[in-house]
């Protein structure tokens, strides 16, 4: 079976882009990607959670390869809501390992912004049950806060003690040109801001936000006939579920999935935890930070709070998060999240990532959620 290489990437600033239309975003970030590679892609993969309710647009694997000229090729589009990234760049793996295929392209993007935030709240609550969760009047914030209240009651943690890895990842936004909000703030800004579903407040949650973001996957074959292109390898990829509703799940503390497909990962890669040098996490809420990075094995159950506040978690730290800014500042266009967390990550181990560049790093992970845990698809990548 054919390595696997991460051998371009593009994106575009996360933000309310007004007026920018999904098209264009794409377009804007495939001509960064191909202005430094030319290699054609003989697959693309979309990824997107929910196009045909936010912009009517269906069908955009075709949409897409039309806009690039690349219609004859196979194109579709991934949905596993937020996660819909990750599990993109896990299928353009499976391709390019099969042997089927030896270039994929993998445009992430969202457009979420054009709408009143109470359709967009809607929209995205279908990331849950709408039958056994939504309808009784609970909301995609209120499913994470219950979580979030279940934890600081098991684990007697604070608002505060959540809030901190919101801090982390404003700081590191501030160098992020792809940034939404590239500016620190303070716990007491934080602390002040309003409930948005009680324990969580404003800044415990991602922003309603557009983007997009590119990555081109290939095969040893292909990496070999480029061998000045800046190359990540993907070394493993995974994927796992849990129950979709809350309430079937056996405990609200823990990301089984994670768990699961991160074992996994680690196993396949022949590497653990300890080797990582950049975790992109799904900070999509302040209560998913702390559960992923204790679902990664990184530190034991109630203690990710302690990590953070201890400095542990910061760039130059021991156990790097969210480097370029995660979800909570970066921005969180939810089907295109996972590839822009790729893209991260092959900023990092090409050394790209500017002042934000980790030291030494030879590895980097990134986790990307659906729902509130019911699809996480885990990347693994290494320095080429």
């Amino acid at each position: 079976m054919s390595r696997v290489y991460v051998v371009g990437a593009g994106g575009i600033p996360v933000g309310k882009l007004t007026g920018k239309t999904m098209r264009a975003m794409a377009m804007e970030a495939c001509r960064e990607l191909f202005r430094k590679i030319d290699i054609v892609p003989d697959l693309v993969l979309v990824s997107n959670m929910s196009a045909e309710q936010f912009t009517g647009q269906n069908h955009l694997g075709v949409f897409f390869a039309d806009q690039l000229g690349l219609t004859g090729l196979p194109a579709w589009r991934i949905e596993a809501a937020c996660g819909s990234g990750g599990v993109a760049v896990h299928q353009a793996y499976i391709a390019i390992k099969s042997g089927l295929y030896d270039a994929v392209l993998v445009i992430g993007v969202e457009k979420m912004s054009e709408v009143p935030v109470s359709e967009a709240t809607s929209y995205l609550a279908g990331a849950s049950d709408i039958e056994w969760e939504i309808s009784s009047g609970v909301t995609f914030a209120g499913l994470n806060a219950l979580i979030a209240r279940r934890y600081m009651h098991e684990h007697h943690v604070s608002s505060e003690d959540l809030l901190q890895f919101s801090l982390i990842s404003h700081r590191n936004a501030v160098q992020n040109p792809l940034a939404m909000f590239r500016k620190p703030i303070t716990i007491e800004e934080a602390l002040n801001s309003k409930i948005v579903a009680d324990p969580l407040r404003l800044y415990d949650c991602s922003p309603v936000s557009d983007g997009c973001a590119t990555v081109l996957i290939v095969s040893e074959k292909v990496r070999k006939q480029h061998p000045s292109t800046n190359a990540m390898e993907i070394i493993a990829s995974r994927v796992a579920t849990d129950t979709i509703s809350l309430q079937d799940r056996k405990n609200l503390c823990e990301l089984r999935a994670s768990e699961t497909a991160s074992r996994l990962a680690f196993k396949d890669a022949g590497i653990s935890w300890k080797d990582i040098g950049a975790f992109e996490i799904h900070d999509a809420f302040s209560i998913m930070a702390a559960l992923s990075i204790e679902s990664l094995g990184i530190t034991r159950k109630g203690e990710a709070c302690r990590l953070a506040a201890e400095g542990q978690l910061e760039i130059t730290a021991d156990y790097p998060i969210n480097t370029m800014g995660g979800l909570k500042a970066r921005g969180h266009p939810v089907g295109a999240t996972g590839v822009y967390q790729v893209l991260e990550n092959y900023l990092q181990l090409t050394g790209q990532a500017g002042k934000n560049q980790v030291p030494d790093i030879n590895y980097a992970l990134a986790q990307n959620i659906g729902g509130s845990g019911a699809t996480i698809s885990i990347n693994i990548g290494r320095r080429a």
